[in-house]
């Protein structure tokens, strides 16, 4: 009898020690077991803000055609932008149609005609586009990216049409269904009428603004995520990390599969998983909506009062021994009201990159510095050179190379804990080479 009774109390104390054990593993309740496995990343709290994949696709710029070689240009955030844009993602675009873009001269259209042109930089898939626009499903369309979307009326007749541009050259599709009006062209040009100052269109495609353009100088505050922060949101098991420092005084953190590089003296991450695949989808899109997602769960997103991302992605074919893959770049362009901030070689700041292959991330690049939304920034009033000034300074730039694109934007400079965004014109040359302009104020 005594040893039934001792056999029965072992039994149970075993019982309740295997509970225990159990509730210390997976911290019931709850069920988020403490053990993680090795493909799993540890989200870190209190690091930059979520956002949402339709929040990051809008055009780079609007151009207005206002007919008889009449243009100007509303910026992300002006008033007229959003307007106009609001009303275009009203409207549905169907029934496309393909062509070869040598097939007809759009500076000629662009010229005589009065429409809309968006432009998307170097592209966005097009599934990006359905997020923010009503585009229909179409079997040509749906491994595209769109790098611009002109909409314009004919000349002399009642007739819309709008045609989308493949960022990867050659094609274009024209919408045949779009539920659009002269009349709403017509009202949307309208806004442009009033604005100024206008642009003249240039025989390679870029716009010089016909007098000088206000900006602001903009100086804010800046804090630094750290180490350990980036190391605990992209390990799983920082603890089983190993340190290297490098001769150009960079230190490289890894667990032997995974690599995190940190360039101090720039504030710069580069984060390699060269082990990474997924299954054998390869969709584009899904591409981007994977990289959103990563960057809301390792590091975030500066949240300031005026800052923005907007998405742009590029395709390339990559070789690994023998075989060829097509790997996605997605970048995250970084926005202070309405321009874009640059990304220099002596001081690496805003933008994100991510080199995406089947829905999983082989490398991620970004700053460790943020902005302070509590602090109210400092501005001053600058303008822009514009006419022959500025088509003198382009002209003095170019030498013999084509420009393709000229731009407003910030030149950052980093002094101490602030950040200072400094107004300047970027020239764009066919090569996809970038240049600023140098000019005083």
């Amino acid at each position: 009898m005594k040893e039934t009774v001792k056999s029965t109390v072992l039994l149970l104390l075993i019982l309740c020690s295997l509970v225990q054990s159990y509730f210390l593993i997976y911290r019931l309740p709850g069920n988020n077991p403490v053990v993680k496995s090795e493909s799993d990343y540890v989200k870190t709290d209190n690091m930059g803000a979520e956002m949402k994949a339709e929040e990051l696709v809008y055009p780079a710029e609007m151009i207005v055609h206002m007919g008889s070689g009449k243009h100007t240009i509303f910026y992300p955030g002006s008033t007229f932008y959003k307007l106009i844009n609001t009303r275009l993602q009203g409207r549905l675009f169907g029934g496309f149609q393909r062509y070869d873009t040598s097939g007809m001269n759009w500076n000629t259209i662009r010229k005589q005609n009065e429409g809309i042109e968006l432009r998307f930089g170097a592209g966005v898939p097009v599934a990006m586009l359905q997020k923010v626009m009503q585009i229909s499903n179409d079997l040509m369309l749906q491994e595209e990216t769109i790098n611009r979307i002109l909409i314009y009326n004919v000349k002399s007749e009642d007739k819309v049409r709008a045609f989308f541009f493949s960022s990867r050259g050659g094609a274009v599709y024209e919408a045949k269904s779009a539920d659009l009006t002269v009349q709403d062209v017509r009202q949307q040009v309208g806004f442009g009428r009033e604005w100024t100052p206008s642009y003249t269109l240039m025989d390679s495609g870029y716009y010089v603004p016909d007098t000088k353009i206000g900006a602001l100088e903009v100086t804010l505050k800046t804090g630094v995520f750290t180490t350990d922060q980036m190391q605990k949101s992209l390990f799983a098991d920082p603890s089983i990390t190993r340190n290297i420092r490098e001769k150009d005084g960079s230190e490289i953190y890894t667990d032997i599969k995974r690599s995190l590089q940190f360039k101090q003296n720039q504030n710069w991450i580069n984060y390699t998983d060269p082990a990474a695949s997924g299954g054998t989808d390869n969709n584009i899109g899904k591409n981007a909506l994977s990289a959103v997602e990563f960057v809301n769960q390792h590091g975030g997103w500066d949240n300031t009062a005026g800052s923005s991302y907007r998405m742009e992605v590029t395709s390339e074919a990559e070789f690994s021994g023998d075989s060829k893959r097509r790997q996605d770049l997605v970048t995250f362009q970084q926005y202070y009201k309405s321009l874009p901030i640059l990304d220099l070689d002596a001081f690496h700041y805003g933008v994100m990159r991510l080199d995406m292959h089947q829905g999983m991330v082989t490398s991620y690049e970004r700053s460790l510095i943020y902005t302070r939304s509590m602090d109210m920034g400092k501005t001053v009033k600058r303008q822009l050179p514009g006419g022959k000034e500025l088509a003198a300074l382009v002209n003095k730039a170019a030498k013999d190379r084509t420009v393709s694109w000229l731009y407003p934007a910030y030149q950052p400079l980093l002094t101490g804990e602030e950040l200072q965004l400094q107004p300047v014109w970027v020239l764009v040359f066919s090569s996809g080479e970038k240049q600023i302009l140098q000019q005083g104020f």
